[in-house]
């Protein structure tokens, strides 16, 4: 009992005191509370940065992986138009377009280069032909495609060179 009473006690001392005390405890805990929401807002904006990054990763890892595999399928496109050339077959030539429009929808893009000039990083030069006009590319030996905005192939191309008599 007497702990009890002595606790009274001091509490009526507090109360008696006025309120500094308990402002005091009020403040303390006010700015406790502070720090813990700011705490929970760092973690949810590292939270909220790690989504990003993973969800950025995976979109990179995918993109990677779908340019790997258009690369790879690249050549049996060469040799569908290939055999295109020297066979005139409907059937070659559905299974040809119907391939291209699964590849288009993947995101693969031929580069236009053909009668435009010469652009290095879109094309390479492979032979160098007399013409009217400098650096134009009179001849496509080998379709560029890009992917997303990235050069998957460059395309082998014949380039004009002026020529004066």
């Amino acid at each position: 009992m007497d702990d009890q009473n002595q606790n009274e006690e001091q509490v009526d001392e507090v109360v008696a005191e006025g309120a500094p005390v308990e402002k005091t405890e009020l403040q303390h805990l006010e700015e406790e509370r502070d720090e813990y929401k700011n705490k929970y807002l760092r973690a949810l904006a590292d939270y909220q940065n790690f989504q990003k990054r993973a969800r950025d990763d995976r979109d990179q890892t995918a993109k990677q992986a779908t340019k790997f595999v258009l690369l790879r399928m690249l050549p049996f496109l060469d040799n569908l138009e290939k055999a295109e050339t020297f066979v005139s077959d409907e059937g070659l030539k559905m299974i040809k377009d119907q391939f291209v429009a699964v590849l288009e929808k993947e995101g693969l893009k031929e580069i236009d280069v053909l009668d435009k000039e010469y652009d290095p990083y879109t094309a390479e030069a492979i032979d160098i032909v007399a013409g009217k006009k400098d650096n134009i590319v009179v001849e496509v030996l080998e379709k560029g495609y890009e992917f997303q905005g990235d050069i998957l192939r460059p395309a082998k191309v014949k380039v004009s060179k002026k020529v004066t008599n």
